[in-house]
């Protein structure tokens, strides 16, 4: 009984303080359930706008392409004729302060002479197909935490946790949602130094969505396998021919990532289980973590999770212009951070998500603090504090709607390195073809540490 009460109490209160969770936490009741059409969208937001109206009630989002929109090119921006409402810079940072999250606050005062923030009208952008909302409302009455907040068990497709209780759930939503079942990508990734000067890396990576495929019906029938993914690399020479292969689990504690790499130097595929945690991350030269990609990524093991509230802040949004092919990689790459000229940054509510490590583990990060965008629960911002406790990076997604899918997400991100000046930007696709939602010639019998040999030949 003390659990069912604290869950419908946790769930009426408009801003909840979550509590960490340990152990397997019960679905919400059908009457709890039942906002999700309600008060709460169908992925779990507050539906209503904010008092002033800066921030929107959610209508829908974009549920149709914009005129001129054809499948299989780069998207048109839907806000393209829109202009900053204001901008904020490190002189007048002090008038917006209780709308501006830690990242963008330190970005501003470490590069204040070149760091500003372009703030447009607000939009409630996101929207998902009908089946994905259906499957929200089954997680919410049946979805849970499995050991000790490192698995999840009778979910499938959509967000998990829809109303959640705890900061594990908060994370499993980041973890888990929509995005099509087969996927490819080309994309472009750079390091740049503080004076701007870089090398590019381009790469190709595909993923076959277990979580999503229409052909499973249960979580049961996916055989703990959330996703399995490739990416190969094309450039530099140095590192041409490198070739990974992930298969990401959804219990993450009783069976963690597998992973696999091939070299071209040795002609040989090796596990690969340095690519997890605090290792370096992939073609990033040291300059992120592994487990720092796409804002967070694999187990939560060495953290504790705790939900610190809800606020509105400025996070970048619908940002259509960094993946326009009108915009070079020239144009978006500036020393120090992203050209902030083409980044746009809107009002919206998130939540506040704070990762302590535990005493007996270890990790280069002691504390994260993530911002996760309350429509789509994905994270946004982070900050990064090192074992003095020190802020030692932050990140930054840029999520736009792919609105031909529908889903929403980030294809772009960047890490900003406050010692030294550096900082990478992956996922740029602008001088790329289209990322393909619907790669239907992908088969998982390419995801085989056999097949990987092949393709980086």
């Amino acid at each position: 009984m003390a659990l069912f009460s604290s869950r419908v109490l946790a769930a009426v209160a408009a801003l909840p303080a979550l509590a960490l969770a340990t152990t397997a936490i019960a679905a919400v009741p059908a009457e709890m359930a039942k906002r999700l059409d309600q008060d709460l969208t169908p992925l779990g937001s507050e539906r209503a706008g904010n008092a002033d109206g800066s921030i929107p009630a959610w209508t829908g989002g974009i549920k149709t392409p914009p005129a001129g929109f054809q499948k299989g090119t780069h998207h048109i921006n839907p806000y393209a004729g829109e202009q900053p409402l204001f901008t904020i810079t490190r002189d007048n940072m002090s008038q917006y302060a209780d709308r501006i999250a830690g990242p963008q606050k330190a970005l501003l005062e470490k590069y204040g002479d070149t760091f500003k923030m372009n703030v447009y009208k607000s939009h409630r952008s996101c929207a998902q197909p009908e089946f994905v909302y259906e499957a929200n409302r089954k997680n919410a009455l049946t979805g849970t935490i499995a050991d000790a907040g490192n698995g999840v068990d009778n979910a499938f497709m959509g967000k998990p946790f829809p109303i959640p209780n705890s900061g594990y759930e908060v994370l499993w939503n980041h973890f888990l949602g929509f995005a099509n079942h087969k996927i490819q990508r080309q994309f472009a990734a750079v390091i740049p130094t503080a004076s701007g000067s870089y090398t590019k890396y381009s790469a190709q990576d595909d993923a076959i969505v277990r979580w999503n495929d229409p052909k499973f019906k249960t979580a049961s029938d996916l055989d703990n396998i959330f996703a399995l993914y490739i990416l190969h690399t094309l450039e530099p020479t140095r590192v041409a021919g490198n070739v990974i292969l992930v298969h990401e689990t959804l219990n993450r504690l009783s069976d963690p990532r597998k992973a696999w790499q091939y070299s071209p130097g040795t002609r040989r595929v090796r596990r690969a289980p340095n690519i997890a945690y605090d290792n370096p991350g992939t073609n990033s030269d040291g300059a992120t973590t592994s487990d720092s990609f796409g804002g967070y990524n694999g187990a939560p093991d060495r953290y504790t999770w705790t939900v610190k509230g809800r606020q509105e802040a400025y996070i970048p949004y619908n940002n259509y212009d960094l993946y326009s092919n009108n915009l070079t990689y020239e144009e978006i790459i500036s020393p120090r951070h992203i050209n902030t000229d083409h980044v746009r940054y809107e009002q919206h509510r998130v939540w506040k998500l704070e990762a302590n490590l535990k005493p007996s583990t270890r990790h280069v990060y002691s504390r994260r603090v993530f911002y996760q965008d309350e429509d789509t629960w994905g994270i946004v911002s982070s900050e990064l504090y090192d074992a003095r406790g020190e802020l030692w990076r932050v990140q930054e997604q840029y999520p736009i709607v792919f609105y031909d899918v529908p889903v929403c997400g980030a294809s772009m991100g960047g890490a900003y390195d406050f010692t030294n000046g550096r900082y990478v930007l992956v996922g740029m696709i602008n001088e790329e073809e289209p990322i393909n939602f619907y790669a239907s010639e992908l088969n998982e019998d390419r995801y085989t540490p056999q097949t990987i040999r092949t393709i980086g030949r």
